[in-house]
């Protein structure tokens, strides 16, 4: 049973986890290529906001949006 677990231990540190070794050594280099793949979620992010926004404006200035001030029908 020792070896299985050790086995676990050596596909996580050996093979799982090169890819974030790869990154911590690049990021002594550069720091902004390390982070490559924040900027690239922080820009989806602005960009799914942004599109999110224009279709709220959208239904408000088409007038479809339902401003009834009514409550839930069991409070």
């Amino acid at each position: 049973m020792k070896d299985f677990f050790y086995a676990i231990q050596d596909l996580f540190v050996d093979v799982l986890f090169l890819p974030f070794d790869a990154l911590r050594e690049l990021e002594l280099e550069n720091w902004w290529t390390a982070n490559i793949v924040s900027w690239i979620f922080i820009v989806i992010g602005i960009v799914a906001f942004t599109y999110w926004m224009l279709q709220l404006k959208g239904f408000n200035d088409r007038g479809e949006e339902d401003k009834s001030i009514t409550s839930h029908s069991y409070l």
